[in-house]
């Protein structure tokens, strides 16, 4: 959530940041309207408790008809007050749930838009002309099949659309990048994290993912506990309600777990193959800040997606997501889009949030520099999410027989493999 001594003080900075939002801007009127009640109603219970606490006093002094009076002042404080505390309660709960609904400042440099209003900072690598080499690309559901290593058929029939088994060498190639993305992170100073891919409603709602992305989310209601979308909602909960002394910033994990996602919204879009679906597994990068400098670590977590995206040989673009396409969470958030032969598009890989202290307050996480107290900065990045990764490997780096280079990268997570080759023959088309 937002500093609310930033709203009493500049709430049109707040309004502008909803309206690029595309949220609802009243929202803002309605929380400053609650948090003066909230205040004023405070107010008014300190005073009644002071002239409460006053009466004590006297009544044991007082005698006759002035004691009566003053008993009978008491009984009439004595209702105002448990009124006047109520109403203070009711104003702060009302405040807290306004607070919780608003979305975070939208950084000042963030283009203004929807989803296809975002900046192009850099293009790299490129893209391969197939015609030029002789051959039309094949998707990567069809080169998967000739190397015995995606089966959606057989999960549709096990857990319907949108799953996938990985086999053999998409088995081994799925853990293969895994292991070379933990070792860059772990090479960059992260501390590896396995994570839980069950939480508590206090940690999912506390990294945002409750409002306008509640929609996607399993929730198992027995238990009342959320499957995570990300490890980002379990490595943001792992110091909730902490304090953190400064000299220990920057803290970064690079977390690895399943991750579900409903796809809510996303009917008739990427129906084909693994790239949309309800289950996979993502290694993503996590790190607290002073928020000072969480700009700089934002950089430094694109630069680390970029080293990544490298060194796997794909074509890549970084765009600077605009204002409409943001999560409640992100201030600004940075994508590198992979190239996608068959699709004639780049697509989404990773994406890194500078999520500056919204988070933090939202889960009671402070930095202790000095004598003070005060909220830190997280942020988030992707590193690897795998099937997506896999359909970008497959289809950009294919061969005209179906067989796959491997990038070097990954060669030795692969048994020295250079090539991955078919194992089944091409069906004619």
């Amino acid at each position: 959530m937002i500093d609310l001594r930033l709203l009493r003080e500049d709430p049109d900075r707040v309004r502008a940041s909803q309206r690029a939002r595309g949220e609802d801007v009243g929202l803002v009127d309605s929380l400053l309207s609650a948090d003066e009640r909230r205040r004023s109603s405070g107010v008014r219970f300190d005073e009644l408790r002071a002239e409460q606490k006053q009466l004590g006093k006297l009544i044991p002094k007082a005698q006759g008809d002035e004691k009566q009076e003053l008993l009978k002042r008491t009984g009439e404080l004595a209702a105002a007050v448990k009124a006047a505390d109520a109403e203070q309660n009711d104003a702060a709960a009302q405040t807290q749930d306004l607070l919780r609904r608003l979305g975070n400042l939208v950084h000042p440099d963030v283009p203004v838009g929807g989803e296809e209003d975002f900046a192009l900072l850099e293009t790299h690598g490129t893209i391969r002309d197939f015609e030029a080499e002789g051959f039309t690309p094949k998707d990567h559901l069809e080169l998967g099949h000739l190397l015995g290593a995606i089966d959606v058929e057989r999960a549709a029939k096990v857990s319907g659309s949108r799953f996938y088994y990985l086999s053999g060498i998409g088995a081994l190639l799925e853990l293969a990048l895994v292991n070379a993305a933990i070792a860059q992170a772990t090479a960059a100073g992260f501390t590896p994290m396995l994570t839980p891919a069950l939480v508590r409603p206090q940690a999912m709602d506390g990294t945002g993912f409750l409002g306008q992305a509640g929609q996607d989310v399993y929730h198992l209601k027995d238990d009342d506990l959320y499957l995570v979308g990300t490890s980002e909602v379990a490595l943001a909960g792992y110091h909730m309600d902490e304090i953190i002394e400064a000299d220990r910033l920057p803290l970064r994990y690079a977390g690895f777990s399943p991750c579900f996602r409903r796809e809510a919204g996303s009917h008739g879009k990427d129906t084909r193959g693994i790239f949309r679906v309800h289950q996979f597994d993502k290694v993503e990068m996590f790190s607290y800040v002073d928020p000072a400098d969480s700009e700089a670590e934002h950089r430094r977590l694109l630069d680390w997606e970029k080293q990544w995206l490298t060194s796997l040989g794909l074509p890549f673009r970084v765009i600077d997501v605009a204002t409409g396409d943001l999560g409640s969470s992100a201030a600004r958030k940075f994508d590198c889009e992979a190239w996608i032969p068959t699709q004639g598009k780049y697509r989404e890989l990773t994406s890194t949030s500078d999520c500056t202290e919204f988070q933090a307050r939202r889960l009671s996480i402070r930095m202790r520099d000095g004598k003070k107290t005060r909220p830190l900065a997280t942020l988030n990045g992707t590193l690897c999410a795998v099937p997506r990764t896999i359909v970008a490997l497959l289809e950009n780096h294919q061969q005209a027989d179906g067989s796959v280079r491997v990038p070097e990268v990954l060669r030795p997570y692969l048994g020295g493999r250079e090539v991955l080759e078919p194992v089944a023959p091409a069906t004619a088309k």
